[in-house]
């Protein structure tokens, strides 16, 4: 058992449920190698300790029309916990933002934003963006392809202290 409280069936489970969250409760049992029944329970607690926390189908944004992928570097026009904060509330109100980061170095904010196309991103920019008076700079790069995106988080770490945990006993 790990320092989560992950033995190795859950990772199991957390694996096979993040390559295909649609999976029946049947078909997960197979693959982890469980009965249904504490195949389930299993799946109940990791979702009410908040390992799992939702389900979701992943959308293909070129083909919902969503063809341009701008990261862009904010920077806070004065350094404070308020503008922080604002910023932040203004930005997750934007559907357009789909991840957002306070980062260190030389922005304070690196946000992915998914649009149209550059007309539709220069009208968030003006209209939206700029007009944020929190906001000292912004920097837009333009993602060109799509190498690597939604992918499952890696859980080798806790594969690790599971072997270790085990090992220990």
């Amino acid at each position: 058992m790990s320092d989560f409280g992950l033995d190795p069936i859950d990772l199991r489970i957390l694996r096979a449920l993040q390559a295909d969250g649609r999976l029946t409760n049947q078909e997960l049992a197979d693959q982890v190698g469980l009965s249904p029944s504490p195949c389930l329970r299993r799946v109940r607690r990791l979702e009410r300790d908040g390992f799992i926390r939702t389900y979701r189908a992943v959308l293909d944004r070129e083909s919902i029309g969503l063809g341009l992928t701008v990261f862009v570097d904010i920077k806070v026009e004065k350094h404070s916990r308020e503008n922080a904060m604002a910023l932040q509330e203004a930005l997750t109100a934007l559907p357009e933002v789909v991840a957002c980061h306070m980062v260190s170095g030389t922005a304070d904010f690196i946000v992915e934003i998914v649009v149209a196309d550059l007309k539709a991103y220069e009208r968030l920019l003006t209209e939206r963006l700029l007009t944020l008076p929190m906001i000292g700079d912004i920097r837009s790069n333009f993602a060109l392809t799509q190498v690597k995106t939604d992918a499952p988080l890696p859980l080798t770490h806790l594969e690790r202290e599971a072997r270790a945990g085990k090992a220990g006993r």
